[in-house]
């Protein structure tokens, strides 16, 4: 039987990617913690506006658009009509998958 506790998984939160930049720029969390908002603000709004974000080696971000269709609860089976829907899309750039792919290798 597969145990999830036995998985060591680490994932950087908002906060700690402020502290790490703060560290690696010395400079106080307060002026970092701002200019990330302002940098993940001025990206939500690009998507919002339908824009495509590109940061080269790094990935794209882009909006997908999903037609409305008619779906089907699988506990009871009851038809309900699902909405269209806009969903942000990430995809990977080259250089930052090659990078994960090594190990980080890469990175620097």
């Amino acid at each position: 039987m597969f145990n999830i506790n036995m998985l060591q998984l680490t994932i950087m939160n908002k906060s700690q990617l402020i502290e790490a930049l703060a560290e690696d720029l010395k400079l106080p969390v307060s002026e970092v913690a701002g200019i990330v908002s302002t940098i993940l603000d001025s990206m939500t709004d690009a998507l919002v506006a339908g824009d495509d974000i590109e940061i080269r080696g790094f990935g794209s971000f882009t909006v997908r658009h999903y037609e409305p269709y008619e779906g089907r609860n699988p506990k009871t089976g009851v038809v309900t009509h699902v909405k269209a829907k806009k969903l942000p899309s990430f995809k990977v750039g080259k250089e930052l998958r090659e990078a994960v792919d090594d190990g980080g290798d890469k990175i620097k």
